[in-house]
């Protein structure tokens, strides 16, 4: 059956709220938003295999005078990064005091190679898709697995590869490291954040 789940940031002030159906790998379709570095509103749509490596993510970022898409599609082990932008999201971000957000997708698709999953900044939905596609659930706790993803930056949709590291600590808890980042997030029994410590909770209807 279709499922919705809504968490609130912890971070900053935001949300995200996403339908899903994950009868066949993952059909997905959210909304987030959050007002650092300035406020935006992003759109996404994400389609994966039946074995949950991601097959295609949709994204747009919208702001005041700005909007920027990125759709990235994997087909044959590689990866198409096509991007569009309205107005200036660089103007808007200097003009808060913040570094520039530099151009949309990547100059190189082939940098994203090893990638069979997508990591959308800031969306705790996207951290399902390893944990389901490694079939983590089934694995004794402390197996670590080493990965590349296809990491998408909000709000600028920059897209750089990116080195993950997902450790099982048992029923319903996996480490996530990257980089010197390093969090245990909770799970529910369908493999869905229900507490990102640093980034998200999720909120239960009451």
């Amino acid at each position: 059956m279709p499922k919705s789940i809504f968490w609130s940031r912890t971070d900053t002030a935001g949300s995200e709220q996403v339908l899903l159906d994950d009868g066949h790998g993952l059909a997905a379709r959210g909304t987030l938003l959050a007002v650092d570095p300035i406020p935006w509103t992003a759109r996404y749509q994400l389609t994966t295999t039946p074995d949950w490596a991601t097959a295609r993510v949709e994204v747009e970022a919208e702001g005041l005078g700005w909007l920027r898409r990125v759709t990235l599609d994997r087909a044959a082990g590689r990866w198409r990064v096509t991007t569009a932008e309205q107005g200036d999201l660089d103007s808007a971000l200097v003009a808060a005091g913040h570094p520039r957000a530099g151009l949309p997708g990547t100059d190189d698709p082939d940098r994203l190679a090893d990638a069979l999953d997508v990591d959308l900044s800031g969306s705790p939905l996207f951290n399902a898709l390893p944990y389901h596609r490694l079939r983590m659930a089934a694995e004794p706790a402390d197996v670590a697995h080493r990965i590349t993803v296809a990491w998408v930056l909000l709000p600028g949709l920059e897209v750089v590869a990116a080195e993950q590291i997902y450790t099982g600590l048992g029923p319903g808890r996996v480490r996530f490291a990257s980089g010197t980042f390093t969090a245990d997030i909770d799970l529910d029994d369908s493999g869905y954040v229900v507490r990102y410590p640093g980034l998200a909770e999720r909120i239960d209807p009451r």
